[in-house]
């Protein structure tokens, strides 16, 4: 019923730049919170950065003044432009959003497949 695709990963060297896109669609009612989500091999997944519907932005310390999360919300679609990347950031990329679908009465969360974002020279 509802699908989040994610796009924009690949490989960058240190210091450059890359732009995740990630696109909900299907029978959705209503789009709260979304964010975005990475998971380096053999770790945890750790949060990366959210927004609210209102536009209010919150980011972890180690991609804040780097990373920048947007969204439009007429595409339903949630951005993460990323800049000055490090080796550390290597990982899958996952979207999340906090939504409710026409046949539902309240809000779940829901996830992308992942995009590889690996940094190296």
């Amino acid at each position: 019923q509802v699908q989040l695709v994610e796009s924009g990963g690949g490989l960058v060297q240190p210091g450059g730049s890359l732009r995740l896109s990630c696109a909900a669609s299907g029978s959705i009612f209503s789009i709260n919170d979304m964010g975005w989500y990475r998971q380096a091999s053999g770790k945890q997944r750790e949060w990366v950065a959210g927004i609210s519907s209102g536009g209010t932005t919150n980011y972890a310390p180690s991609v804040k003044g780097r990373f920048t999360i947007s969204r439009d919300n007429a595409k339903n679609t949630v951005y993460l432009q990323m800049n000055s990347l490090k080796p550390e950031d290597t990982a899958a990329y996952y979207c999340n959003a906090y939504l409710k679908l026409r046949t539902s009465s309240r809000y779940e969360g829901y996830w992308g497949q992942g995009t590889q974002v690996t940094v190296s020279s």
